[in-house]
């Protein structure tokens, strides 16, 4: 006995029809193509999220450590204010308060007679190579330890 098709259906099939127990070709390549959109897209958006880190990286270490922070705040929380706030910070140049500061402090501390605690950021101080010249250097006055 043959089986005659409904009059109703179609005479072709369109090829994105399988027949029961093939593969689908359809499926799997719309599978991997969502599959590399959303990798994607996932990469897209955390390169552009870490964007003000990265201009951030260049500055202060201050600065770059709130930018950051800012950026894990917006990841998390998805509040993007978070996230222009810290792009906001990552484009202007902070004046730096630190070295003037640490250089008065020392300067008062050598005043006061304590020897300075050598900065990190400051290279070492170059050593006197050849004899006793010392070309420019101030000599030392005893006069302003004895009265301290």
């Amino acid at each position: 006995m043959s089986e005659s098709l409904h009059p109703a259906a179609p005479h072709h099939l369109p090829g994105f029809i399988t027949a029961p127990g093939d593969t689908d070709v359809l499926m799997v390549v719309v599978g991997i193509i969502l599959i590399g959109a959303v990798v994607g897209v996932g990469n897209f958006y955390l390169h552009l999220h870490t964007m003000p880190e990265r201009m951030a990286h260049k500055s202060q270490k201050l600065q770059f450590e709130i930018v950051a922070v800012l950026g894990l705040l917006a990841l998390f929380t998805h509040n993007h204010l978070f996230w222009v706030i810290g792009l906001f910070l990552a484009m202007i140049d902070l004046p730096d308060f630190g070295t003037p500061l640490r250089r008065i402090a020392g300067s008062v501390e050598k005043l006061a007679g304590v020897p300075p605690e050598p900065d990190p950021t400051e290279p070492p101080p170059e050593t006197v190579s050849h004899g006793a010249g010392t070309h420019g250097a101030p000599a030392p006055k005893s006069e302003a330890q004895s009265h301290a």
